[in-house]
């Protein structure tokens, strides 16, 4: 099943020309995610990075970035959004949202569950001017997880939970600052 993000709650937001501009981008981003058309997502970027902050992991770069596409749609081929609301900062666009899947291939060492999730998001759109430069997403992992897991075997719960932590994140810590490019602070 695929849906375009829901756009019934998000009032008109913009008050600029930049904030409209901006707003696009960020709808733009959802509905090609849903679309799963990665390549129409990357192109929102001029240079794609990507932090989930739960997991401490950071996606930088076009390879990255596919990849960690790929790979979440591989567990979550039904993978959508339903966009709660929408705000704007000096440089950001914030948008809560509903993440919703199901479980149908591994995440991580995590094993497919069939197990379907829906979980309230945050996400930063962050922006230097018109360019979007990170989307930073935060999450209660928890919530996530207890519906990924519901109905397994107590017994295969230390085992999962343990390849979980082990695994720790897949990149370097979120927390890392971003820098700008050289190239593109000067054009800014």
């Amino acid at each position: 099943m695929t849906s375009t993000p829901s756009t019934s709650s998000i009032p008109a937001t913009p008050r600029t020309a930049l904030q409209a501009l901006r707003e696009k981008t960020v709808l733009d981003h959802f509905a090609d995610e849903t679309r799963q058309d990665f390549d129409a997502v990357l192109d929102t970027f001029p240079h794609p990075h990507y932090e989930l902050i739960p997991t401490g992991e950071v996606h930088d770069g076009n390879d990255a970035v596919r990849a960690y596409y790929l790979a979440s749609r591989k567990a979550f081929p039904d993978q959508r959004h339903e966009i709660i609301q929408l705000r704007h900062t000096d440089d950001a666009v914030i948008v809560e949202f509903w993440l919703l899947g199901t479980h149908q291939g591994p995440l991580g060492n995590l094993p497919p569950t069939g197990n379907s999730f829906r979980c309230r998001m945050i996400a930063l759109f962050i922006f230097e001017g018109e360019r979007l430069v990170c989307e930073r997403v935060y999450f209660d992992s928890m919530t996530m997880l207890r519906q990924l897991l519901a109905g397994v075997p107590p017994a295969q719960l230390p085992a999962i939970v343990g390849s979980l932590l082990a695994a720790g994140p897949t990149s370097a810590p979120a927390a890392a600052p971003r820098q700008a490019e050289p190239a593109a602070a000067a054009a800014a």
